[in-house]
């Protein structure tokens, strides 16, 4: 069933934003066209919103079926999903967790952009804490062992003592920590929902423990107000998740219909092609926000569809979910088309990321689809630290077709470096050298097979012998 919502009757007043966003965002081009004739919305706007018929029914109710999806894969033979298995299936002990630092002082991180390699630096103990969460879920999730659920259950315990992610720096012109928070959350809130049962059944205090604090934190982050771009782009989308998944797992209503309000605001801004305007905004990363964007707003209604909504079909003045993926389905199935389009080049560095397809994923197992899957076939096995964790293990059922070339996909991609050197080294990764990628993969067969390739690039000390 579809649910067409007029303005007047989600209560949106109708006025444009324009004004505001030129406003706090100058440096982003006031002048840009994508602004043009569109209503945006602002935060005060949100707020009248009628979401009052958005609950949470079912607590129980994560992004997938976990029992079901367990079951299935115990009786699968695909050769793609059986590696993601044996991977998970010895993983290191819980004790090491316990040495992590949580993050419960003060902290602020450079810009990405800016500053990336100090970036990346600052960042790592995010990295660590959404890797451990999400991989102790997929070994839940593989096994079965309740060793992996009460182990999620003690980390994100000692999380919750210590105020994990409550206290962080924000300001409208530091805002890294504020956006790093974001990923950690949701990452929480997803790996908790996969083992939110196994632990409520024998330890509910330890249960209800992590969930406050999820609540709390989830609210706390959200509760942050900018007049900066952020305020309504693809970081906002990005709390609604995490508001959206925790809401969920919590029982909280209030945090739900957060996640809510980021899809109806996608929806009432969204150009007619099914552009979001916020992301256009972004120059030579136009392309990169959209489907950033694609990728927070498709877990979201995910979730909402597991609780019985059916958001995707929903529409706003006309406007679906469906037509914001098509246009991000456009741009990605032809980046030099998009470009040409665009009048600018796009910086696909992101193409060769696997992490950024993973609503493909989530999407296409709802929505099965020949261009969707031509897109993502040569990312799997998709695997997000933040958003989904192991989502081709949880979501893709490939056909008796696709099981008969898996053998030999994975067999091309054992000879490629453990950090793919080629896709990522800067000839490819900013000028989409193809001659040189070809050069650089043939040579790395060559070196492979122990041949003298005489190469100087790539490194031969970089090549993964394990394989």
């Amino acid at each position: 069933m579809t649910r067409c919502l007029s303005r007047t009757r989600a209560g949106i007043a109708v006025a444009s934003a324009a004004a505001v966003l030129i406003a706090a965002a100058p440096a982003l081009g006031a002048e840009d066209s994508a602004l043009e004739g569109v209503d945006l919305v602002t935060p005060e706007e949100r707020q009248e919103f009628d979401l009052s018929a958005y609950t949470v029914t079912d607590p129980t109710a994560g992004y997938f079926d976990v029992d079901a999806r367990r079951a299935w894969l115990q009786q699968q033979d695909s050769a793609l999903i059986n590696q993601e298995i044996e991977k998970l299936k010895f993983g290191s002990s819980c004790r090491s967790l316990k040495d992590q630092p949580v993050l419960s002082d003060r902290f602020a991180l450079p810009g990405f952009y800016p500053q990336p390699d100090s970036w990346r630096l600052a960042a790592e103990p995010f990295f660590k804490f959404e890797d451990a969460v999400s991989k102790l879920a997929g070994r839940y999730v593989v096994t079965g062992e309740r060793y992996y659920a009460d182990c999620i259950a003690d980390f994100l315990g000692r999380w919750a003592e210590e105020e994990g992610f409550m206290h962080f720096e924000y300001k409208p012109i530091t805002p890294q920590a504020w956006f790093a928070v974001e990923s950690s959350l949701f990452a929480a809130g997803f790996s908790y929902s996969i083992v939110r049962e196994a632990i409520r059944e024998t330890r509910p205090e330890a249960a209800r423990k992590v969930e406050d604090w999820l609540k709390a934190a989830s609210k706390r982050h959200s509760g942050f107000h900018t007049i900066a771009l952020s305020c309504c782009n693809n970081h906002f989308y990005r709390r609604g998740l995490h508001a959206t998944v925790i809401g969920i797992a919590t029982d909280d209503d209030d945090l739900l219909r957060f996640g809510v309000s980021a899809i109806y605001s996608a929806l009432r801004e969204m150009n007619p092609d099914g552009s979001l305007p916020r992301e256009m905004l972004r120059g030579s990363r136009r392309m990169h926000y959209q489907n950033y964007a694609a990728l927070y707003l498709v877990f979201i209604a995910e979730l909402l569809e597991r609780q019985g909504y059916p958001i995707y079909d929903m529409t706003v003045d006309g406007r679906s979910l469906h037509r914001i993926i098509d246009y991000t389905l456009d741009a990605l199935d032809d980046p030099e088309a998009y470009a040409r389009e665009a009048g600018e080049d796009q910086d696909l560095w992101f193409m060769d990321d696997p992490q950024y397809f993973a609503w493909m994923e989530v999407y296409g197992a709802r929505f099965p689809s020949d261009r969707v899957d031509r897109i993502v076939r040569n990312h799997r096995p998709i695997y997000n630290r933040s958003a989904g964790g192991f989502v081709t293990l949880y979501f893709y059922r490939p056909s008796a077709s696709e099981q008969e070339t898996e053998i030999a996909t994975l067999a091309d991609r054992s000879f490629r470096l453990r950090d793919d050197y080629c896709a990522k080294h800067p000839q490819w990764r900013d000028k989409r050298d193809t001659a040189w990628r070809v050069e650089c993969e043939a040579r790395l067969h060559e070196l492979q097979e122990g041949k003298d390739a005489d190469l100087g690039v790539p490194d031969p000390k970089l090549i993964d012998k394990g394989g």
